[in-house]
């Protein structure tokens, strides 16, 4: 199985540390700076959810150039072969995939179709309340955006150590085999200390 980020709805505060740290470790390797998470919330709880990296990615099927691919037991998305189709957040069973972007950093004084920014400022811009599928903004290329574990931090996801409630958990089948080892060891203590109750006793006296 692959790796995930995984959020407990009850540790969870809806601070938003985790989309900051997130938001700045990426912007620092000089990738899109959108976050990789977004915080859900509810009447009485709040939680971030991200990519859970299928074993059958549906995003990887759909995407047309190859740029998401499997690695390292997760679901890497490669920002520079990304053409902005959106196919893959439109399949993501999740919603954990955003269509996101920025205006190139070094793009040149003068070419074919330039457009300098003052003219650019006339241009409407998509308002912020459209969904991130429908927006558009002139000079932006559309990027898609999904949790990629900060595979470039050796010391791992940084929304996990940003969390101040530890409500951030990364699963591996590691972890999992060894929940499920100590649920099936409380599991069978319970059915031995349930054998010593005496068939007797009422069920208020037991």
């Amino acid at each position: 199985m692959n790796r995930f980020v995984i959020a407990d709805p009850e540790w969870c505060i809806g601070c938003n540390t985790c989309l900051a740290a997130c938001s700045d470790v990426h912007k620092t390797q000089g990738l899109q700076h959108h976050p990789r998470l977004t915080l859900v919330k509810t009447d009485s709880k709040t939680a971030p959810v991200m990519c859970r990296h299928c074993d059958d990615a549906p995003c990887q099927q759909v995407c047309p150039v190859n740029a998401i691919t499997f690695q390292d037991a997760s679901v890497y998305l490669n920002e520079t072969l990304c053409i902005g189709c959106k196919l893959c957040g439109l399949v993501c069973p999740f919603g954990a995939i955003t269509p996101s972007g920025s205006r190139p950093l070094d793009a040149p004084s003068r070419y074919a179709h330039f457009v300098p920014d003052a003219e650019l400022r006339d241009v409407p811009d998509s308002p912020h309340t459209v969904h991130p599928f429908l927006r558009w903004n002139a000079g932006v290329q559309t990027v898609a955006v999904k949790c990629d574990l900060c595979h470039f931090l050796p010391e791992g996801p940084a929304c996990i150590r940003s969390c101040p409630t530890h409500a951030l958990h990364l699963v591996a089948e590691d972890l999992l085999a060894k929940q499920l080892k100590a649920r099936r060891l409380q599991a069978a203590l319970s059915s031995t200390d349930m054998a010593f109750v005496s068939p007797s006793l009422s069920p208020e006296q037991r």
